[in-house]
């Protein structure tokens, strides 16, 4: 589950990162994110959103490997 801005941090640390992707919240309250970039970049993303930001409520978090979709050159929100 997501707290409060959680969404929002996800995309301002994307874009510190230099990473491509999008994040969106799911009507089950979860926030789903897709990325791409630097493999050390997207390890320290993974890190950060599995803490999330201060006032979030992560109690899951799980990743796996997207197939190949294009993705925009920077990172943003969807739906």
């Amino acid at each position: 589950m997501q707290g409060v801005g959680f969404r929002m941090f996800a995309v301002a640390e994307a874009t510190r990162l230099g990473l491509r992707g999008w994040a969106r919240n799911l009507p089950t309250g979860q926030v789903e994110v897709v990325c791409a970039g630097a493999a050390a970049a997207v390890d320290e993303f993974l890190a950060l959103l599995e803490r999330g930001p201060a006032m979030a409520d992560v109690t899951e978090f799980v990743v796996s490997e997207a197939g190949p979709e294009p993705l925009p050159r920077a990172f943003g929100e969807r739906g």
